[in-house]
């Protein structure tokens, strides 16, 4: 006997949805319709309840590949046009569908929650990230319907809407690699900080005095002070704003300079440098041909000399992948007088 919640079938969808987006349905059996009811396997379940023999899945639920679960439903013409990456963020996926396949979009959606449990939500993305505040259209396809997600990250836990305001699951590395370098006491300005992941991160692993936030977005203010308070972080400050309008009325200089907008963050160096101490060290982000990662030096080089800051490049570090032989790279200087 399992023990079980009974529903109508008029509200049989709207009681699944919640159950799996408490983590309470019993994925080691299977629903049963009886009548007019249908009983969910439930577990931990604080309102009433019914024992029912029900027949338990023999499938384990382990994560699959993906690409196993797409050729069963899929020609191998499909499968040579069908993009199986995609990003997770909670327990929500992200996919990308060619136009050729938007037919089968559903399927292809029910194929990803079938090789990994632990999505609950698959939506596809409608746009490139457009627009000053960086946003992605995200249309949803199948599952529980959500755009916010919850995520774990570098001993964060950040809750964020993953249309309304820009965030990257995949930066979780390079947001790890700028933390390990902050030093005792160092005061950090965040740059275009979103929901504020680089100043969680930063403020949860290091020692760092003060870590300030600026984010044009509101929305993604917004769910920066909640991150903020959820993960009980006492230094960071975050301000909404235009970061041109900010950063010169803070009257304050900083030890170290996060600049996480990779298509026009070098054209931000003039407001970057004045406010930037000797020995302070910039982490400038950027899009650019494996080829031309020159022309970033060539940036800081034109902007340093028009302020009348010396600076010495440490290192550029690839952070991601555009396109073939494009990058995200991250161009690490230190300002020297």
């Amino acid at each position: 006997m399992v023990t079980c919640v009974k529903v109508h079938v008029t509200k049989a969808q709207d009681m699944k949805k919640e159950l799996i987006a408490n983590n309470q349905l019993d994925n080691n059996f299977f629903p049963k319709k009886i009548g007019e009811y249908i009983y969910f396997p439930v577990q931990q379940y604080k309102k009433e309840t019914e024992d029912r023999e029900l027949d338990p899945r023999l499938e384990k639920l382990t994560a699959i590949p993906f690409k196993d679960v797409l050729s069963k439903i899929l020609t191998p013409k499909e499968m040579s046009i069908a993009k199986t990456a995609h990003d997770i963020m909670g327990t929500i996926a992200i996919i990308e569908v060619p136009k050729e396949l938007v037919v089968k979009e559903q399927e292809i959606a029910e194929s990803l929650m079938q090789s990994n449990p632990l999505i609950k939500t698959v939506l596809k993305k409608g746009s490139g990230h457009e627009g000053t505040f960086r946003t992605q259209e995200m249309k949803f396809v199948a599952g529980v319907e959500t755009k916010e997600a919850t995520y774990k990250e570098n001993e964060c836990v950040f809750t964020v809407n993953v249309e309304d305001v820009y965030f990257s699951s995949r930066l979780s590395t390079e947001r790890k690699r700028i933390a390990n370098q902050v030093k005792e006491d160092e005061e950090i300005l965040v740059m275009f900080s979103g929901a504020a992941p680089y100043p969680c991160v930063i403020s949860k692993i290091t020692k760092a005095k003060n870590i300030v936030g600026v984010e044009i977005n509101p929305e993604g203010h917004k769910y920066g002070l909640q991150n903020v308070a959820k993960n009980k972080l006492t230094n960071v400050e975050l301000y909404c704003g235009d970061v041109r309008e900010v950063v010169s009325t803070l009257n304050k200089t900083f030890d170290r300079i996060i600049m996480p907008l990779p298509k026009t963050a070098e054209e931000f160096l003039d407001i970057t440098l004045p406010v930037a101490k000797k020995g302070c060290i910039i982490h400038m982000y950027g899009f650019y041909h494996v080829d031309e990662f020159d022309k970033a030096k060539q940036e800081v080089k034109k902007y340093c000399e028009r302020l009348g800051r010396t600076y010495e490049i440490l290192e550029i570090v690839k952070s991601g992948q555009q396109s073939p032989r494009t990058y995200r790279i991250c161009v690490d200087f230190k300002v020297t007088n």
